[in-house]
């Protein structure tokens, strides 16, 4: 399985998928530790991938969704975007909206 059948598989079997420096539980940079703590603050569950730990997944993600920087968040398939992206969308309430109509589950009352 090529790398880019591998990132296609992982975003499209997973609701939430974060492709993150570390992991939810450590992440190892501070930009990706943000997007774990806007989505665990929402109640999201979510796959975190840890690029890391495999440098054709660090190009690789970089080159399937045409966007230079780590972490990047998908959701049900579609790019969302990276850190400033995704805390933009949330201190706006974009992103819940955005979560709640893709169907994803959010946890009630969390907000901004």
């Amino acid at each position: 399985m090529s790398i880019e059948q591998f990132i296609a598989n992982e975003v499209k079997a997973n609701e939430v998928v974060l492709f993150m420096k570390g992991t939810p539980q450590f992440p190892q940079c501070g930009f990706s530790g943000q997007v774990v703590q806007i989505l665990d603050h929402l109640g999201v569950s979510y796959k975190g991938l840890n690029v890391l730990e495999n440098a054709e997944l660090r190009d690789g993600i970089k080159a399937y969704s045409n966007w230079p920087t780590i972490p990047q968040l998908y959701v049900k398939g579609e790019f969302v975007g990276g850190c400033d992206i995704v805390r933009e969308m949330f201190q706006a309430g974009e992103l819940q909206t955005a979560l709640k109509d893709a169907g994803v589950a959010v946890k009630a009352g969390a907000s901004t």
